[in-house]
Parts: structure tokens; sequence; C-alpha cells
């Protein structure tokens, strides 16, 4: 394209534009030369809302009012800008622009922007994991304070009208009092900022006994102009908080940087609850599920040998499943190989054809079948139908027993009171045995793939072969002061647990001084969130059908493994030279029988129970599969929000209460919502059919699942890639690298078995 003279004071007014602050400097001229001056008359729409829109906008004189739903919420006036994401994808307009005065503006559409190929230079940031934390040296829990009726009373008040707080977990009365009995007591002085904005040690809840507390946001980095987001977030205030109130809330959820600070207005006291306490008085409500469940199985004659504590174990690994009407259970003459105990529901027996029996499950007794499939996979001797419109059933499967417990057979064996040890099967481990055989002294550092919140990933190459990998490194420092040494392990273990085409490779693992070290398969491809990016994929339904299949046989592979992933996103799925899918990074995917409650992942993905922190399973994960589906074909999440706490309100009102764009209306819209259901015994994978409830949606309709699966489907983009060290399709950047922080061996020998090779 033929570019105009270079305007200084255009490449002044977009260098301040976040999204070009993305572009390599040298690219601004470039930029600023296409640019068209446009002018408005007062009373004149710029954009409109809900219309499509390809044109971005930086105001140069004048003033132009923002309404989103006929509702006036911000004034735009010079050197402001708005309209920058339709540079990049089709995306309707979140507001209406209207001119209030003569306007003049510069305005840079998206054919302009693709032409000059700026959308392939832009740098992209990753949305960043939040953990829950583990156990941190030093950590600041005190002994329970004695409290007074009436300072209980006024804790009670502050905990009930704490709206958020309320809206994600929905305290109980036992809850609160639990609570209650834990919190200690501590006296702030005046001008003491008991909150520091940017603090990573965010573990702790206050509520205020007396005085008050000021909130002090920092103003963003400063800009010579604003985006219409940061307009409409400027009419959020900051204010003051006192007595009978409380803050902090988001700490109790996961572990996450300080978003304000909070600073004492004379001398204050505060009630002080910690989020581990908080996190096992949630567990309450799951313990006396538990302990019902283990009541169904006291009356299983089969299961008469289990301890009592591994009745319990067996308990909380037990999924629940639903049907619906004149559903069956499974059929006479299958061979079976799960356990079931119908708790909510009617089902018939039907033996030869004949009706046997109704059963119905009641309050204090739950109906059981199939138990002896936990033994052999002797043929079905009836089939079970639901006669009711739907039924809820808690199965265990025999894999997970024998892998849990070990083998009934052998229990049986050993009895109840038995000392004989069991030996428990094996979760499934990779092909790969040989270790050692991968030095680190011979891999050399070539470039810089990626960072995330924990970790740093590098090209390498072996001198020796000359072959080239994936180098992820921890710092040790980091992981022991953030409390993930068990996370840290679980990753290591969890990753030479897989092997599948669809989940990146780990070829060796070693333990340096100051850093634990990952080397895993390469794919060369970039980042499927980068590649949407640049590329402009969002709506596309050749492009989103291929890489939701693959991660739907990514997880089929992990859930087979009992391994539950919890951090699914476009940046977590890489592409090879050949354009096909591979999920990555198992920093936070951890093997579970059942329920864990470590709340954890990226909050845009984030699924209702684990906000709720009352037990998740490996149903977390269709349910991130659903929202990878809408940002795909939607071109962002569907519960976008300014902050973590709005985008988990907007997930607890459930996934009706989105806004579907146009892209995810029709045949997708109804996968979408299966997948995204809030209970999650309801999402397609979790009901009879498993995945196949994926391949069979209408939404998949003529796609080669077999061809996927070898690996012979063609892939709707395939990647440039000149070479086995080609590094172009990354943008990682030095400032992005996590926190590298000195480590001194704490002498536990948490770190003593990582390392597969030297």
């Amino acid at each position: 394209m033929t570019l105009g003279p270079v305007d200084e004071e255009t490449v002044k007014f977009i260098s301040k534009v976040p999204l070009f602050k993305r572009l390599p400097k040298e690219c601004l001229p470039q930029l600023a030369s296409c640019a068209q001056r446009v002018s408005f008359q007062p009373g004149q729409d710029v954009i409109r809302q809900g219309e499509s829109g390809e044109e971005f906008f930086v105001i140069m004189v004048g003033e132009a009012e923002v309404k989103i739903d006929n509702s006036k919420v911000a004034t735009l006036k010079h050197r402001d800008f708005f309209g920058e994401v339709s540079l990049l994808r089709d995306e309707p307009r979140t507001a209406t622009i209207t001119a209030l005065t003569n306007l003049l503006t510069i305005r840079i559409t998206r054919t302009q922007f693709m032409q000059l190929g700026l959308n392939e230079k832009i740098q992209f940031p990753t949305r960043k994991a939040v953990a829950a934390g583990g156990k941190k040296p030093n950590a600041k829990t005190q002994q329970p304070s004695p409290k007074t009726p009436e300072e209980r009373a006024g804790m009670v008040d502050a905990l009930k009208s704490n709206k958020n707080l309320q809206e994600l977990v929905g305290l109980q009365t036992n809850h609160m009092d639990a609570l209650i009995d834990i919190a200690w007591k501590e006296n702030v002085k005046d001008g003491t900022s008991i909150i520091v904005e940017g603090d990573a040690d965010a573990d702790f809840f206050y509520v205020i006994q007396e005085g008050s507390f000021e909130i002090f946001i920092k103003p963003k980095e400063e800009e010579e102009g604003q985006s219409l987001k940061a307009a409409e977030a400027a009419t959020q205030s900051v204010g003051v908080v006192s007595k009978g109130q409380s803050f902090g809330e988001l700490a109790l959820i996961y572990s996450t940087p300080r978003a304000a600070t909070v600073k004492a207005k004379g001398n204050c006291v505060v009630w002080v609850i910690d989020r581990t306490n908080f996190k096992t008085i949630l567990e309450m409500a799951a313990n006396e599920v538990t302990n019902q469940y283990v009541t169904y199985l006291q009356k299983v004659q089969i299961l008469e040998s289990l301890k009592d504590d591994e009745k319990v174990q067996l308990a909380k690994a037990l999924t629940e499943i639903m049907f619906g009407r004149d559903e069956l259970i499974f059929q006479q003459g299958d061979a079976g190989d799960c356990f079931y105990i119908l708790v909510e529901g009617q089902v018939t027996v039907v033996q030869d054809g004949a009706v046997k029996a109704t059963l119905a499950s009641l309050p204090e007794k739950a109906v059981v079948f199939g138990e002896l499939a936990l033994l052999n996979n002797e043929p079905r001797q009836a089939t079970i139908k639901v006669t009711s419109d739907s039924a809820k059933a808690l199965y265990v499967d025999r894999k997970t027993f024998d892998m849990l417990l070990g083998p009934l057979e052998e229990i049986k064996k050993r009895g109840k009171t038995g000392a004989a040890e069991v030996k428990k099967a094996d979760a499934g481990a990779a092909g790969k045995t040989q270790f050692g055989v991968i030095q680190r002294k011979n891999l050399t550092p070539l470039g810089l793939l990626g960072c995330g919140g924990f970790g740093a990933v590098e090209l390498v190459e072996d001198q020796t072969t000359k072959e080239t990998y994936a180098l992820k490194s921890l710092s040790k420092g980091y992981v022991l002061q953030s409390g993930m040494q068990t996370s840290v392990i679980s990753e290591k273990n969890v990753q030479l647990m897989c092997d599948s085409v669809f989940v990146v490779k780990l070829y060796e693992t070693y333990n340096e001084p100051q850093k634990l070290l990952l080397l895993l398969e390469l794919a060369l491809g970039g980042e499927l969130y980068a590649t949407y990016e640049r590329k402009g994929f969002h709506g596309k339904e050749a492009h989103a059908q291929f890489y939701v299949a693959g991660t739907t046989l990514a997880f089929a592979h992990l859930h087979e493994r009992k391994i539950v992933f919890r951090d699914l996103k476009p940046e977590n799925l890489l592409l090879n030279e050949k354009g096909q899918i591979k999920l990555t990074d198992m920093g936070l995917a951890k093997v579970t029988f059942g329920k864990t409650y470590t709340t954890c992942g990226t909050p845009d993905y984030f699924a209702p129970e684990l906000i709720e922190s009352k037990g998740h399973s490996h149903a977390v994960d269709w349910w991130c599969l659903g929202i990878l589906t809408f940002e795909l074909m939607g071109g962002r999440t569907p519960f976008e929000a300014a902050s973590p706490m709005q985008i988990c309100q907007k997930v607890k009102k459930g996934i009706a209460k989105a806004t579907f764009p146009a892209k995810c209306k029709g045949v997708i819209e109804t996968l979408i919502k299966g997948l995204c259901e809030q209970e999650p015994s309801k999402r397609l994978p979790m009901k009879k059919g498993g995945i196949d409830n994926i391949k069979k949606h209408a939404w998949f309709k003529g796609f080669d699942w077999d061809k996927m699966i070898n690996l012979t489907l063609e892939a709707p983009y395939v990647p440039q890639v000149k070479s086995k060290t080609d590094i172009d399709n990354f943008s990682a950047q030095a400032e992005d690298m996590p926190p590298q922080v000195p480590y001194k061996d704490d002498g536990t020998g948490w770190d003593k078995d990582f390392a597969t090779s030297t």
C-alpha cells in the first residue's frame, strides 16, 4: 500500500495506545502514515453499540460522550481513543460514541493495519493463572482471640453484609460461626497500610471492629489518552470502610496480588481471618456429604472387607452422573466396570425383557447396583432403566477403585482387620522408561519462548544431537516463597504420566542450585492465543472445531489417568509445525479421585464450583472447554469483566445470563451451554456417553474424528516454521519473566527426587 507523509503529532498520539505499545517502535511511523483525519458534527454518532466496526479513533479536538445501553458512562476528550480491538477482529461495538462538539479525530482501519502486516508484529501478554497458595514460610496466622457475644454478633453482621463474599460462597450460619471462632484481633495504628496494592502476600480478610480505613488505588501508567474501557473504569470510586464493614474477601478465594492499598484513618481494631482456615471451614459441608456416602457403602456386602478409612477414601472418590427418563444406566449382557449408587430418582430392573423390580432412592436409603463390576468383567445380569424425569447416581469405575485402594479381590483376601499391604494399580505412565539420555550440560539456549506466572520457557538445542526442545525453568526461591513445592513435584509426576499426541511430552527433568527444569517437547507454531489475535481467526468454525476437538482428546487422555487439568486457555494450547494442537503446562494439574479443593486457574475460565471452594472434579475441565469454544468463536470470554471479582460474580449467575455474540448462536450455543452447566454432573461429558456426547453433537456434524485421532486430518492453519530453531511465532519478552528469588536450601529435601537426569 502507498504510505502518506508521517505526522509526528500522530506518532506521539498513537504511541500512548496500549495496543500499539505492543508493536516494535519502528512500526509506529508506518502506522501513523496511514492515519486519516475525520471530522464529526455535534450529535453525530462516531460508532454505535452493537454494530460491527473495523476502525480505531483518536480524538484530536473536541469532546464526545460514551453511552452503554442508552446510559451515559463517560466523556471523551483530547487524546482519548477508542475502537482499538476492531483492528484485530470483527467484534460488535460495546458502546455508542457521539460527538458533543465539533470533533476532529484520526482514524485507522483494520484493512490498513492488516496491509501493513502489523497484526503479525504485535506482542500479546498472556493471562496469568492464579493458585490458592501453599504453605508459606513465616506465615502470619495467629491463635484465635476471645470474643464477647456483642463482638460475635458484630462479626456476623459484617459477614452477612459483605455482598461480594456472600455472592461467591454463600456462607451459612455454621460457616460464619466457625470463621468467627478462628478469627484473631489486631490493633492497627493511625496511618498504617494494612494492605498494600501489589503485595503478593494476600492471605487475609479483615472485619473492622473499631475505626475506619481509606482505600487508595494507584492511577495506572500515566497516559496522554485513555481507552473506552479506562473511561468506564474511571467512573468507579474508591472510598472509606468503617466499623461493621469488611474487606479483602478475594484473598479468601485464591492468592493474588492486592488490588488496592487500605490505610488506617486513626487507630483501628480489626478481626483477621486467613485463607487456609477459611477453605477448611468451607469443606465442612463436603465432609458431611462424604459421611452420608459412607453410610451407603456400609450396606454394600461386597465392600465389607474395606477398612473404615478405606470407605471414607472411596466415598470421596464417588463421581456424580445424571440420567434422563428412559435412559439405560446399563444393559443386560453388557460388560461393565462401574458400580452405582442411585441417590435421586427411580429405576426399573429389567431381566430378559420382564420388569423384575422398581427401585426408588430415598433420603434415608440409597439404591445400590452393579457392585460386581468392581471384581470382574462378567456381563451385566439385568438392565437398569430410569423411569423418573431424571436420576442422579454416584459411581466409581474399577480402574479408579484399583488405583485408590487396590484390587477388591486382594482386599477381600486381606479382610477388614488384616495387616497385609494391598498393591494399588498404576495410573498409567508414559511409554518412556529411560532417563538420563539428554544431559543438561549439552543444552544451549537459543531464545525465549514464553513466560507464565511461575515459570519461563526457552528454546534449547542439544549440541550432541542438534535436536531442539523447550526448557521450562522454575525459580526454587519463588516456589518456596509461594508455598508451591507440592504443586511443582505434582507437575513433574503428572507430566510423566501423559503419553498422548495431543499433550506436550516431558523428556527429562533437572535440579540445579537455583532452578528446577523440565525438558519438554517443542511446538514451534506458537500459542493459539497469539495466533488467533494476529490472524483474526475468531469466528472461523473449521478452526474452532479442530482445536476444540484436539483439546477434547487431550482431556480424555488426562481424565483416564484421573488427572484434572484446571488451567485451559488458548495460551496453554500450542501448535506444532504441522498445525496440530498440543495441550501444555501441567503446573496446576493434579491426580485426584473424586473432588479436590484448591481454587486455581485463570479467572476468565473459572467454573462456579471452583469459586465456591466446595470441591471440584474433572468436570471443571469441561466447563473450561465450553469457555474456550466461546472465546475461539466469539473473540472474548462469556464472563469478561474489569476485575476478577466481577468475573466471579458473573460466573455465579450462569451461562444463561451471558450475552452470546452472533458467531456463538445456533447449534454451537447448545454445545457451549451443555459444557457450561452450573451443575457439574449435568455437563455433556459427565453424562452417560462421556466425550461421545461431544463427538456426536450437531456442531461436529461431518467432522472426521478418526482422522483427528490419527493426525491425518488436515489442519485449518499451518504456521510458518523455517527450521527447528525458528522462534518467530513467539514474542515473549524478558520483562515478562516471573520473579527469580534467591534460594537457600530449607533442609526439608522437598526437591531431592525431582531430577531424572543431570
